[in-house]
């Protein structure tokens, strides 16, 4: 597969999709090949730009998917392991250093990479999120999580749910 053919093969934000081939040939996430490293450098980008347009997105770093606008709820499945970065952070670094200090989680089901910028602050979020199609399901969660979690995410509705 050429470069070219997968960038015209990105569809718009909201719809499931790979910015390349899904993972490295030697396992996630580590890219072996120069070919290997610009798609992950890809991938990271994208996950950049679209949390400073749209405030926030989660994706799968293992095959570089977006999810898509679905009836789920996210919230952070290891809050303990939430980065907060400060306005002025060098945000492709930050992602990628996350991705690779979580390795070991991002290889679990129902692990995300989640972005998020507190609008009243302007820090961004960075977390390892599970999605729950049940909104009970997702409150109780938070409830029992060992550090306070402040809100959860309306992918349906694309929108923050405070708590």
């Amino acid at each position: 597969m050429s470069v070219l053919k997968s960038r015209q093969g990105w569809k718009p934000y909201g719809r499931d999709y790979s910015c390349g081939r899904p993972g490295a040939s030697n396992g996630f996430p580590i890219p072996v090949t120069r070919l290997e490293q610009y798609y992950f450098d890809l991938y990271v980008l994208e996950v950049c730009i679209t949390t400073l347009e749209r405030g926030g997105t989660t994706s799968r770093p293992d095959t570089y998917q977006f999810l898509s606008s679905v009836e789920a709820w996210g919230l952070p499945k290891y809050p303990d392991k939430t980065v907060i970065l400060p306005p002025d952070a060098n945000l492709p670094q930050e992602v990628t250093a996350f991705i690779h200090d979580n390795a070991d989680h991002f290889r679990e089901a129902n692990c995300w990479l989640g972005t998020w910028i507190d609008p009243q602050t302007s820090h961004c979020y960075l977390d390892i999120t599970s999605i729950y199609t049940r909104l009970e399901e997702a409150i109780t969660l938070c409830h029992r999580a060992q550090r306070k979690i402040v809100a959860l995410y309306d992918f349906k509705r694309e929108r923050t749910v405070y708590l």
